[in-house]
């Protein structure tokens, strides 16, 4: 399992900022699925990062999916349509781009 570098927290940075807003989802969306003490990225990445110093991409991968399947069944259940039909096309992309960024 490669480090934590901060190559790869800046790449994050900028995902879940894309992501999130893909999503029509706010920091403070991510912060109460996190389970955060606060809605800054500085916050949000350190418990991201946490995910990855436990079991690397695919725990914090695997984190992402599942909020993204909760917010997908929170939108179902309010009648709204999930902005996008492949939830988990953003985070295979973030996924490609770790990898990539890992064997660099």
């Amino acid at each position: 399992m490669s480090k934590w570098t901060k190559k790869i927290e800046d790449d994050l940075t900028l995902l879940i900022k894309d992501w999130l807003k893909q999503q029509n989802k706010t920091q403070k969306d991510l912060r109460k699925s996190l389970n955060a003490s606060s809605e800054r990225m500085p916050a949000l990445i350190a418990i991201l990062q946490k995910e990855y110093s436990q079991g690397g991409l695919p725990k914090l991968v695997s984190r992402l999916c599942t909020i993204e399947n909760d917010w997908a069944s929170n939108n179902d259940i309010s009648g709204k349509e999930p902005t996008t039909s492949d939830p988990f096309g953003q985070l295979d992309l973030l996924l490609e781009e770790l990898k990539e960024d890992c064997s660099n």
